[in-house]
């Protein structure tokens, strides 16, 4: 079939109508998705530089869950250090009330209670753990602060978690056993000595903790920051101005009622044409 020819104006309106409808199609699918920038096609620069802000955003969004994590392992390793530091004054109290008797069966009765109170203490680390790391059990924490895992910190636990781990890490000797079930007042003297070093090693325990637990804290804290300014800079780059593409697409509209108008207007002269054969 032969080509259909048009005339010269009716083409060069006919060219504009189809630009504008292009146009038209193109504000409303940036209206649709609220960017200007949706596929390499529209700047192929801004789009892949914004796809890398989203990817290292995306990354350290990902760390920000062990990081939530590692705190809830701190904290759950330093509430049972505060509690551990009740039973050793408790301990400290039984030792303080054999010290105002001289019965030794009365001796005997408080230090066999003072021995079930460091099996509590081994049994309450052992229940200090979050999501299967326990700082109090020996375990050590490894919290990566980057996507390219070059920022981290390790946190060391120490072990109270037996009986044996608490005579030798917090230097609580058996009452019954190595001071003769407090039948003399110098065995006495011997255990309140030994809880006073325990509680000094405690609150070093949990001021370390504590440490390590602001720095987890003030890197989630630049995380979020950083994810938040990653994505803020990707939406410069690629979000479009929705009160702008609004009154771009109605000047388009009007110019597309505009271009079909002159359209019919150009074909009027072939129009005119046909008419002499009537």
């Amino acid at each position: 079939m032969s080509d259909i020819v048009l005339s010269a104006g009716v083409r060069s309106n006919l060219l504009q109508l189809q630009q504008t409808s292009d146009l038209i199609t193109q504000t409303q699918t940036r209206l649709a998705t609220g960017k200007k920038v949706n596929s390499a096609l529209d700047n192929a620069i801004n789009f892949f530089t914004a796809q890398g802000l989203d990817n290292r955003a995306n990354d350290l969004s990902g760390l920000l869950d062990s990081m939530s994590n590692a705190i809830n392992t701190i904290q759950a390793a330093n509430n049972g250090i505060t509690a551990i530091t009740k039973l050793v004054q408790s301990q400290q109290s039984l030792a303080s009330q054999a010290q105002q008797t001289s019965d030794t069966n009365v001796r005997a009765t408080l230090a066999a209670q003072f021995d079930a109170l460091t099996s509590q203490i081994a049994q309450l680390a052992g229940d200090s753990g979050f999501n299967g790391v326990n700082l109090l059990a020996g375990n050590t924490l490894t919290v990566t602060f980057d996507e390219t895992n070059s920022s981290s910190t390790n946190v060391t636990g120490v072990d109270y978690s037996t009986v044996a781990a608490v005579q030798t890490n917090l230097t609580i000797d058996s009452a019954v056993s190595a001071h003769n079930a407090w039948a003399s007042s110098g065995d006495i003297t011997a255990s309140t000595g030994v809880l006073t070093t325990a509680l000094t090693n405690l609150r070093s325990e949990s001021q370390t903790l504590s440490a390590n637990l602001s720095t987890v804290q003030i890197r989630q804290d630049f995380t979020k920051a950083t994810i938040n300014t990653l994505q803020t800079g990707s939406a410069a780059l690629t979000l479009a101005d929705s009160n702008e593409e609004g009154a771009n697409l109605l000047a388009l509209q009007t110019r597309q009622q505009l271009s079909t108008t002159a359209l019919s207007l150009a074909s009027q002269a072939d129009q005119n044409v046909l008419r002499l054969f009537q």
